[in-house]
């Protein structure tokens, strides 16, 4: 009777040698595992980063905010968010402005088609009123639009929603149009492009706290290539209210550009219940006025995320900008010489408001 529990000697012989197939596939499986390269484009950190304390970020912004007055021309772009969710934000033509601006809080500005100095609109703000004029389109259209700085209203004529047909590049219906001007608060340009200063802490009671931060951004480096992306390296400096009932209110956040020097890029600012009310960014330093005596962003973008608008202005000639030239409080008063309907924004939301028995 065959002896079953034997060894067969055939099995044994080849136990070896599919041991070692075995050993060298899963060799060979991990040598193509790990010897497998492919090329993954890792977005720079630009460097060198320069190091600064509290005290020369705040002493950063104070330099900026030292300018009294500014006068000169310089080129606007509009664009209207109001249909964002809709995937649409329409962007108006590039046109021409006249600016003027003065400490505290006020503004002068003409926008104006280009090559022909058409006025499109005026508006202007003495701290604490302001006041928008609408001089292009049919007459159903223009109007002359006044209201309280720190009021808030109802964007007017607007329904909240998309146009049935997107209109051409570059282009605005007039109803569009005069809804876009209309909204736009002439003091949202003052504390933009008028940077308050930061006051002593001690006897301010404000706070500050600063932080290190970077973040992945496209390459706005001259002559980098399209679609490159960088890490930069900024310092937040982040400024609190007082602590009441022990709780602190964020007021703005300054970034700074920390590559090759310390350079205010961004400041958001916030309402009292912690939301974005604006943000603005800074590009381009240069040398403003005659005696190029300042330094200043010739560049500045600023967004209103709840007002649906995104607003560009550059200066056409830093160089040309009349600097700390004080002009009469009136100037800053825009009377209705054209005879435009008018609309009140306060006497709007005082008939809007509820009869209380």
């Amino acid at each position: 009777m065959p002896n079953l529990t034997a060894p067969q000697p055939r099995l044994v012989s080849r136990l070896p040698l599919l041991l070692l197939l075995i050993s060298a596939s899963m060799f060979a499986s991990a040598c193509g595992l790990i010897g497998t390269h492919k090329k993954v484009q890792v977005p720079q950190l630009l460097t060198p980063l320069a190091e600064a304390d509290t005290a020369r970020l705040i002493s950063e912004v104070n330099r900026l905010a030292a300018v009294r007055s500014i006068h000169g021309k310089v080129d606007i772009v509009f664009e209207d968010t109001s249909f964002a969710e809709a995937g649409i934000a329409e962007k108006y033509r590039q046109a021409d402005g006249q600016l003027t601006l003065q400490r505290p809080g006020k503004i002068y500005l003409i926008i104006q088609v280009p090559f022909i100095a058409k006025d499109i609109a005026q508006m202007t703000s003495d701290g604490e009123k302001f006041r928008v004029a609408v001089l292009q389109g049919d007459d159903k259209y223009r109007r002359f639009v006044k209201g309280t700085n720190n009021a808030v209203y109802e964007k007017l004529d607007m329904d909240g929603q998309a146009p049935a047909e997107k209109p051409k590049k570059g282009m605005m219906n007039a109803k569009e149009t005069v809804n876009a001007l209309s909204n736009l608060r002439p003091q949202h340009l003052t504390d933009a492009l008028m940077i308050s200063p930061i006051p002593e802490p001690a006897k301010s009671g404000l706070s500050y706290a600063r932080s290190e931060f970077f973040q992945e951004e496209p390459d706005n480096r001259p002559q980098a290539k399209s679609a490159l992306r960088v890490v930069r390296g900024y310092y937040l400096l982040e400024e609190f209210s007082q602590p009441t009932s022990g709780e602190a209110r964020l007021l703005r956040r300054f970034w700074f550009d920390r590559v090759n020097g310390v350079r205010l890029a961004r400041l958001q600012s916030f309402d009292d219940k912690g939301l974005l009310i604006t943000d603005v960014s800074y590009w381009d330093e240069k040398p403003f006025g005659a005696s190029a005596q300042f330094r200043l962003p010739s560049r500045i973008e600023i967004t209103r995320p709840h007002d649906h608008y995104k607003l560009s202005i550059a200066y056409q000639s830093p160089a040309d900008v009349e600097i700390d030239k004080e002009s009469q409080p009136e100037a800053f008063v825009l009377e209705n010489r054209w005879q435009l309907p008018e609309v009140d924004l306060d006497a709007r939301q005082r008939n809007k408001a509820p009869v209380t028995p």
